[in-house]
């Protein structure tokens, strides 16, 4: 499902001493099936405008459009939308609040209205998603559950809605590095196995390196810079300008490349760095 973005302005307790201008006349397209990664120091603009997206926020100027439907049109059911946009919140294990993982995850479908069977297919068929055991977990309190377990219940919540858009803001924040690269697996084989755009929150370069199609920045309200991650990285004087980095591999490279110009920069991940360095030995030593 894409998503328009028209002149976008929100403005948070307006006409008061306290009014501050979030988003600025921002203009973004995203296409449908798009892997994007989100990315901004705090205070960018980048948690009201994924807001937005599933209609928590309204504008305060401009226009939202998300697949067909007009969020902006003063007749526009928002509760329609919102079926279409998945948003997982950051920590959204803080919001499980049933005594079974199997309650919390039937919590949205049910109030879709389904019946008793199409419930069940979607926790299983969520659960499964996100790598829990149905057998072993579903009549398990949540509140039992690993870190990491807690993060896919709640996001397994979520799908189970069969959202067309998923909105993921810091999904990893707080995890063990165990939970964390879970997290990101299951996020990556979600969207090889739906197609669906995905919105992908972070802080961290490396973590968004790893995923994305392709990097929006966030400044000052803003969009900043908007590209690939290879064309994104490779801005890093202007990035550091804003308060934001390039992945550490990333930086490494570069030093390399000072020593040697046959080094490629536009390395981001460890394994590519690491099939980069062995490329280069063997071709020093054949030499």
């Amino acid at each position: 499902m894409s998503i328009k973005i028209e002149d976008l302005t929100y403005i948070y307790n307006p006409k008061s001493p306290f009014e501050t201008k979030a988003l600025d006349r921002v203009n973004l397209d995203i296409e449908d099936g798009e892997f994007i990664g989100l990315i901004g120091h705090t205070g960018s603009g980048k948690s009201t405008l994924i807001q937005h997206m599933n209609g928590l926020i309204k504008p305060t100027t401009g226009k939202i459009t998300v697949g067909e439907f007009v969020m902006t049109n003063e007749k526009a059911k928002l509760a329609d939308l919102r079926k279409k946009v998945g948003l997982v919140f950051q920590y959204p294990e803080h919001q499980l609040f049933e005594e079974t993982v199997y309650k919390d995850i039937a919590f949205g479908p049910k109030n879709l209205k389904l019946s008793d069977e199409d419930v069940d297919e979607r926790v299983r068929e969520s659960m499964e998603l996100v790598n829990l055991d149905f057998e072993l977990l579903k009549d398990r309190s949540p509140f039992e559950l690993s870190g990491g377990q807690r993060r896919r219940v709640a996001i397994a919540g979520v799908l189970a809605m069969k959202p067309d858009v998923l909105i993921l803001d810091e999904p990893t924040a707080g995890l063990d590095p165990k939970g964390r690269d879970e997290i990101l697996e299951q996020v990556k084989f979600l969207h090889e196995k739906y197609n669906n755009t995905v919105i992908f929150v972070s802080h961290s370069m490396e973590d968004i390196a790893k995923l994305v199609d392709r990097i929006i920045v966030m400044h000052a309200g803003k969009i900043e810079l908007s590209g690939t991650p290879k064309e994104v990285f490779r801005q890093s004087a202007r990035l550091e300008s804003i308060g934001l980095g390039i992945p550490q591999i990333t930086k490494l490279m570069e030093r390399l490349r000072e020593i040697d110009t046959d080094f490629n920069p536009d390395i981001f991940t460890l394994e590519e760095a690491k099939s980069e360095i062995l490329k280069w030995i063997r071709s020093n030593k054949d030499a």
